[in-house]
């Protein structure tokens, strides 16, 4: 039997451009209805929806399903200080580190990608341990960890993972494999 997994990013937020938004909890730039919409179409209609709390993703789930289950480990990386700071703002030695080891760098109070990687497998793993067809609706870090690890890429290329704003990725498994279907 196939299992089917639909990734889900949220639809763009209204924060300025160069802005790091992470957990902060941003309103997104249009309404969610035409996302939905469009998302109806294709999405299975009667399967659980996980999703993020930020309402950014909380939103479009609700529109997707009337009981999404919420959970805190899909939530985007915690970048601590950097929080609704300007790129420009922060010390270039930080980005620079950042860059240097995205999986292990920590912005001052924040998480590190990896700690973001965990916890979202860790929430992967519950999903497909279920054996049903899901929805996760959800941020561009986790996702990716999600798609990479479900895909078996190196953790240093999940990153480079195009996941867009408003974009829907499936992702099948027959026997023990895992393939991307589709992403839009």
């Amino acid at each position: 039997m196939t299992q089917r997994l639909y990734l889900v990013r949220h639809a763009a937020v209204a924060v300025p451009a160069g802005v790091c938004y992470g957990r902060s909890d941003v309103q997104l730039a249009e309404p969610v209805a035409a996302l939905a919409r469009s998302l109806s179409l294709v999405l299975p209609p009667v399967i659980p929806v996980f999703t993020s709390p930020l309402s950014r993703c909380l939103l479009l789930a609700q529109a997707i399903s009337a009981l999404p289950v919420i959970d805190p480990r899909l939530a985007e990386m915690n970048f601590g200080a950097w929080e609704m700071q300007r790129f420009d703002d922060i010390p270039r030695t930080q980005i620079d580190a950042w860059a240097a080891d995205p999986l292990g760098f920590r912005a001052p109070g924040g998480e590190t990608g990896a700690e973001v990687a965990l916890r979202a497998e860790m929430a992967l793993a519950e999903i497909i341990a279920s054996g049903s067809e899901a929805i996760i609706v959800s941020h561009g870090g986790p996702l990716r960890a999600i798609r990479g690890s479900l895909l078996g890429l190196p953790r240093e290329t999940w990153l480079a993972q195009d996941i867009a704003l408003g974009s829907l990725t499936v992702l099948s498994r027959s026997a023990d494999q895992w393939c991307a279907e589709v992403s839009t």
